[in-house]
């Protein structure tokens, strides 16, 4: 089976490749000629999810599915949340956006932060959404070289590594999109397999 995933982020198109059944080929927007931006214009992660994957679907009339994540922090009463890629700028630089919610955090002792995926499945003309999430909380400092995004300063609950501290496949175990996927995966093994 063939399905396209929104993206045009290299390392979540290797992170998931890494965690579906190898009966499922992740095809990229590069490999359907999509080289366009999409805009996040939804306010919430779901939105977002959907916006994307019904892009391509209209478009291209192929399965396809797509994700929004969002880091979530208690002290800052849930940011950055939906704006979590661009909280620091529309550029979407992952340093900038490290520092600004270290910055923001340097006097708070409440660390507490919840990663969350949504991923919107678009297959046979019908919509379905799946979620994941993973708790923790964020490091005073940066550490590990793997992983992206937000990754080195999240450290799950249970757990002595940040997410970039850890291979590709401790991270799938346990992280948001690990479960998020976990979820699509058993959707597709049961419905369309």
């Amino acid at each position: 089976m063939d399905l396209v995933f929104v993206t045009n982020n290299p390392n979540k198109l290797n992170e998931i490749q890494s965690l579906v059944s190898h009966d499922i080929t992740i095809k990229s927007l590069k490999d359907i000629n999509f080289h366009d931006e999409i805009d996040e214009t939804e306010l919430t992660l779901e939105g977002n999810a959907l916006l994307k994957a019904r892009h391509i679907h209209s478009k291209y009339g192929l399965d396809c599915f797509a994700d929004d994540t969002g880091l979530e922090i208690e002290a800052l009463n849930g940011a950055p949340g939906v704006f979590s890629a661009r909280y620091a700028g529309a550029e979407c630089i992952a340093q900038n956006n490290i520092n600004k919610v270290l910055y923001e955090l340097k006097d708070k002792k409440n660390r507490a932060a919840r990663f969350i995926t949504v991923i919107a499945l678009i297959i046979n003309d019908e919509e379905f959404i799946f979620k994941g999430d993973c708790v923790g909380k964020i490091t005073i400092n940066q550490s590990g070289k793997d992983g992206f995004g937000y990754d080195p300063i999240f450290l799950p609950n249970g757990s002595k590594l940040t997410f970039a501290e850890m291979d590709k496949e401790a991270k799938g175990k346990i992280s948001h999109r690990g479960m998020a996927v976990k979820k699509l995966v058993n959707f597709l093994m049961k419905n369309v397999f």
